[in-house]
């Protein structure tokens, strides 16, 4: 990823490039509010009042395992949410909370957890609750963001997971993001190192 002030070996050797993403192209407008295709779910931004229920969701055993960072009380969850803001702002990433459009039930998170605006990429990350899972919301959410992502200009989303994590391959396969193959030992998750899936959608 290119750094955004360019140091000066950069600025006498200039690229040949340019940003696949105009810089300002997130941060001039509001971080949009998205449906998912039959409508039944919404992707908002994150609001302080969500501080308690991801405050519970990091007390699930399932999902902590999957996850190398912990959210101890609801306000460490309110200083998340205010850095999920920022992230917009800075453009370096773009989180909603995943609820129930018709009465606004918090069913989960999907996120381009990290962006790169002059190569047009972004990685995804996401959760849901427990008491939402297997009714399919990972998937519409995922598509939902997607066509966002990719109707905003990015190139390639990659979305990667644990081989040992086949619920998030089966979420990817269902949402159109083939596999590409496997990176060995490269994340470390507190049980050790683990393979990781690669997959993506491409422009």
């Amino acid at each position: 990823m290119r750094p955004r002030t360019a140091p000066a070996i950069m600025r006498i050797m200039p690229f040949t490039t340019k940003h696949t993403i105009p810089p300002g192209t997130l941060s001039s407008v509001p971080q949009p509010t998205l449906r998912t295709a039959d409508g039944e779910l919404l992707l908002r931004p994150f609001e302080l009042a969500d501080a308690e229920t991801i405050h519970e969701a990091f007390e699930d055993p399932a999902l902590s395992h999957w996850n190398i960072r912990t959210m101890d009380s609801p306000d460490e969850a309110r200083d998340w949410i205010e850095s999920v803001r920022g992230a917009w702002r800075e453009e370096s990433g773009a989180q909603w909370m995943v609820t129930r459009a018709a009465d606004g039930e918090r069913l989960g998170r999907m996120a381009l957890r990290t962006v790169d605006l002059w190569e047009g990429l972004a990685e995804i990350g996401y959760w849901v609750l427990p008491g939402a899972r297997g009714l399919g919301v990972a998937p519409r959410a995922l598509n939902a963001m997607t066509d966002w992502a990719l109707g905003a200009g990015f190139h390639r989303i990659d979305l990667l997971h644990s081989t040992r994590n086949e619920a998030s391959c089966r979420v990817a396969e269902k949402s159109g993001y083939p596999l590409e193959g496997t990176r060995r030992s490269s994340a470390l998750h507190t049980d050790g190192w683990h393979d990781m899936h690669v997959h993506a959608r491409i422009q």
